[in-house]
């Protein structure tokens, strides 16, 4: 079983209550940040209402088929609104 720490940041840190969620996961399957992002809205439905938060990985956002490993920095960006 692997681990994945996951950062919140905005709304996102809200609906989880904290700043960063932990995921575990069959270590021997490839995950995905769409693997990923399925896993955290099936933890928090409410996450869904957001809409188009990103995923970055190692400071850097990326596509649903990036390969995501149990080393990687990841953090949920949610939509800014600046003003």
């Amino acid at each position: 079983m692997a681990v994945i720490q996951v950062l919140m940041f905005g709304v996102a840190q809200e609906i989880f209550r904290e700043s960063s969620a932990t995921i575990e996961y069959n270590d021997s399957g490839k995950y995905t940040v769409a693997t990923l992002r399925y896993l955290l809205e099936k933890s928090k439905p409410a996450l869904k209402s957001i809409g188009s938060y990103m995923i970055a990985v190692n400071n850097e956002f990326k596509n649903d088929d990036y390969l995501i490993s149990e080393k990687d920095e990841i953090a949920l960006i949610p939509p800014v609104s600046g003003g």
